[in-house]
């Protein structure tokens, strides 16, 4: 006679569900929809059925935080998030929120609520709380970084025109959502196309969970709950059964940071040809020719930058922060007019706590980006570096129309 499936005493006999029996540790894995009731009520069933002594959840510290709690963002250091370069990771974030909000919206479901139910209800109940995903800025990091030039940039404009824009989410999206995981359908159907994109999404992290929930289990963890997207379901359990490997060397591989090169190539490169293109301007027009090519790329990159703080509705001083960095930005690697722009505008406009409260609310929408302080400090670093990387390309092609 068959032993008794302990997942339909939990009422999971309906919901997608593995059982991995390994090391004296048992481990139901409960695959969910992050935009379904059905998800969260058999959360909430295999909590109160009392089997469990562990509850694990596809969150990371950081996903944890903003799920449970509600002013999480109202503690940001905005100046540190500048200065440390990490302005793009944090306006991702958002954007990934916005588009939760547009889900919630549109299907009266919080996006995650089951894992919310999940971490929630194991505190109430005192019992073991494992957070088992991979940190979200490792995660885009390590996709981003396996990406070629034009693969980021398809990334970039995909991100910015599906997680920015107000429109109604495409039903497509929706089914991903009920059948896989929260980031693969928030980047849509490019996932599918880009193997380096899928792989750090979905494949390392079923990897990286298995590993963690392995030391879950080492720890103590006797009747283990993980509460994961149904899209990791059969990768997670493919892993937990047959890796050998030690956990925490294949969590530091997992967690290890694409390298890049310690020598900015491509800055020596347009240091190099701006300044070798001055010098050959001197050289054959004197400090006419000289003179007029290094005022030119001065007034094209100033507009540049001053154009696209402009756009992001810029103070006049950031304005002129802009204008004054921009031509110099190609010149030295650490000196971003985006980063110069951004700090002046949070200085000249100092966002209030109001701001970092309704942070989440505003950014659900595409207007909600300029109207706040923060986000609009966000925009400005943005728009900014885009209109001087724009004004540089126009800068050199009129330096070599004018030296040819």
């Amino acid at each position: 006679m068959n032993a008794p499936d302990p997942a339909v005493a939990d009422g999971l006999h309906d919901q997608p569900h593995a059982i991995v029996e390994r090391d004296g540790v048992r481990y139901t894995l409960l695959g969910t929809a992050h935009v379904s009731q059905a998800s969260v009520d058999a959360v909430n069933a295999a909590l109160a059925s009392g089997r469990y002594d562990t509850i694990a959840v596809e969150l990371d510290e950081q996903r944890h935080r903003a799920l449970t709690d509600p002013d999480a963002l109202s503690k940001l250091d905005l100046f540190q998030i500048l200065r440390e370069g990490k302005t793009g990771l944090v306006a991702a974030n958002l954007a990934l929120a916005a588009y939760q909000r547009r889900l919630a919206e549109q299907l009266k479901v919080e996006p995650g609520a089951e894992l919310k139910a999940a971490a929630t209800g194991a505190t109430e109940r005192g019992l073991r709380l494992a957070l088992v995903d991979r940190d979200v800025g490792i995660t885009l990091r390590r996709a981003f970084g396996g990406l070629g030039f034009w693969g980021r940039t398809k990334l970039i404009a995909g991100l910015g025109a599906s997680l920015l824009a107000d429109e109604t989410v495409e039903a497509d999206e929706i089914e991903r959502l009920k059948k896989g995981d929260f980031l693969e359908a928030s980047f849509g159907e490019f996932a599918a196309g880009s193997p380096p994109l899928y792989n750090a999404v979905i494949a390392e992290r079923d990897r990286f969970m298995a590993s963690r929930l392995r030391q879950v289990g080492a720890e103590g963890g006797k009747e283990v709950l993980a509460v994961v997207g149904a899209g990791h379901l059969k990768g997670l359990a493919e892993h937990l059964r047959n890796d050998q490997d030690a956990p925490q060397p294949a969590l530091d591989a997992l967690n290890a940071l694409p390298k890049s090169s310690d020598v900015p190539w491509f800055t020596i490169f347009l240091a190099v040809f701006l300044l070798g293109g001055f010098a050959w301007g001197y050289w054959q027009g004197g400090a006419e020719l000289g003179g007029e090519l290094v005022l030119q790329w001065a007034l094209i990159t100033a507009a540049g930058g001053a154009l696209g703080c402009l756009a992001a509705g810029g103070h006049p001083l950031s304005i002129l922060a802009a204008a004054i960095s921009s031509p110099l930005t190609p010149l030295h690697p650490a000196l971003a007019s985006g980063t110069v722009s951004a700090l002046v505008e949070a200085w000249a406009r100092k966002p209030t706590y109001a701001d970092f409260l309704r942070l989440r609310d505003d950014t659900g929408h595409l207007s909600g980006w300029w109207k706040n302080r923060v986000a609009r400090v966000l925009v400005n670093f943005f728009l900014t570096s885009l209109g001087t990387a724009v004004a540089v390309w126009i800068g050199g092609a009129n330096l070599i129309s004018k030296l040819s």
